[in-house]
């Protein structure tokens, strides 16, 4: 391409920004040549419909040179189009695609000035041209679409918001950006990603687009785990109430390695569920509570999580066999079998019950009575009760739970043990052992 072609270009972009500063919007919505600014409107729109590019764009030229920006939005659009065309078709002029691509952004702008009700598709457009056009400007890159989730928020589109978080770390890594300015970028993106996901239901583009942006921020390794305690801890601690920093926190560390055992994870995590409870939150913070080896709070948390009202029916019985296995696991089998007990009244699909039964009959089995020979060996009866329920709830645990009983069954009284309690095999007898109770029947060794 010659310097006068790049010239006429360059000086050409130029004067589209000068008629979209509103010049000319004085002579009328045609300008001052009116009848020229039709024609030539005509023209190259004929050539358009037909795809003919090559033929439309010397008059399209005309016409933007004559009309006003306000006299035909479509002007803009089309120009548009026939750009990108140009661009395409010159990719390997470095020097002339340059010049096409200024005009076309150029356009993109002057459409942004003059037709504020479209705006949002404007600055939608306008990030896309810069995305896929200017691959050597960082620092611009970074600035404009900033701008564009400045103004369209959740309504930018999402592959905007990757591109941003993108350039962001690029600048990052030259110096130019802080981990801090990157943190603020993702959390942004982040926020508006949840809205458009709510809106957005059925859209399977928006979870991929939404897990790119999360693996691009975790592979990049903007702060590390520290360095996030380091800048939030003072933040939430000026802000105790401010639920979108809990959330934030709470987002950012849960996908950074080795990032929820700590303090301000769990305060975060706490404040969300005090300003917003949920059944999730309260679930949540049992989690956390749980693998922290807080006991009491994390039998708390799972037990607000069971009496929410938003938990239905099917997912409480879930919850409460989980907190029967987890106090069984640290030693609370009286609560392990009120859970179990709760799990199974609750499980209306029968889906948990075998394991639930088992469960119940390794807690009873597992159980140490103080008291005489009977009462020390009548938990077996309960726990053979519950294994024999387990089994016929669900066949595929027949044979675990025929070792249970079969291990359960050495520890029955005599025959004669029993006659000298006055019991008799068969016999009904209740247990009431370390606050767990039960009815079960009289069994002797054969």
């Amino acid at each position: 391409m010659t310097i006068m072609k790049k010239v006429a270009i360059l000086l050409f972009s130029a004067a589209l920004m000068m008629m979209g500063s509103g010049i000319l919007s004085a002579q009328g919505k045609y300008g001052a040549d009116s009848a020229e600014c039709i024609k030539y409107l005509s023209y190259y729109q004929e050539y358009f419909k037909q795809k003919n590019y090559d033929e439309a764009i010397p008059h399209w030229r005309k016409a933007f040179k004559l009309c006003p920006p306000t006299a035909n939005q479509s002007m803009l659009v089309n120009g548009a189009v026939m750009y990108r065309d140009l661009i395409r078709k010159n990719s390997r002029n470095a020097v002339y695609k340059e010049a096409l691509v200024d005009t076309l952004i150029t356009i993109d702008k002057i459409r942004i000035e003059n037709y504020p009700s479209y705006s949002v598709v404007a600055y939608n457009n306008l990030g896309l041209d810069m995305i896929n056009y200017i691959k050597d400007d960082n620092q611009t890159l970074y600035e404009e679409l900033s701008k564009i989730v400045d103004n369209n928020k959740e309504n930018t589109f999402p592959n905007i918001f990757l591109f941003q978080l993108n350039v962001a770390i690029t600048l990052l890594q030259d110096g130019l950006l802080s981990p801090e300015d990157v943190l603020n970028v993702y959390d942004q993106t982040m926020g508006y990603m949840e809205q458009i996901a709510a809106a957005k239901p059925n859209d399977i583009t928006i979870p991929k687009i939404k897990g790119d942006i999360e693996s691009l921020f975790i592979t990049s390794k903007v702060a590390s785990c520290d360095d996030l305690i380091a800048l939030f801890t003072p933040r939430l601690e000026a802000n105790p109430d401010d639920l979108e920093l809990a959330t934030n926190i709470v987002r950012i560390m849960s996908i950074t390695e080795e990032c929820t055992d700590n303090d301000l994870f769990l305060a975060a995590a706490n404040t969300m569920h005090r300003l917003d409870p949920t059944h999730n939150s309260a679930y949540f913070l049992y989690r956390i509570y749980s693998v922290r080896g807080d006991v009491d709070n994390a039998v708390k948390m799972m037990e607000e999580a069971i009496a929410s009202e938003e938990s239905d029916t099917e997912k409480d019985a879930d919850y409460c066999f989980e907190l029967a296995q987890f106090c069984y696991k640290n030693g609370r089998n009286a609560e392990a079998y009120k859970y179990t007990v709760k799990a199974i009244e609750a499980d209306a699909d029968n889906s948990i019950h075998g394991k639930a039964y088992m469960l119940a009959g390794t807690i009873w089995g597992s159980t140490v009575c103080k008291g005489d020979e009977i009462e020390t060996r009548a938990p077996y009866w309960v726990a053979v009760d519950y294994m024999v329920k387990a089994k016929n709830a669900d066949p595929t645990l027949a044979e675990e739970c025929n070792k249970h009983i079969a291990q359960y069954s050495t520890y029955y009284p005599t025959t004669g043990d029993a006659f000298m309690y006055d019991l008799t095999a068969g016999q009904s007898y209740t247990v009431s052992c370390n606050g767990m109770t039960a009815t079960t029947t009289v069994r002797t060794q054969q």
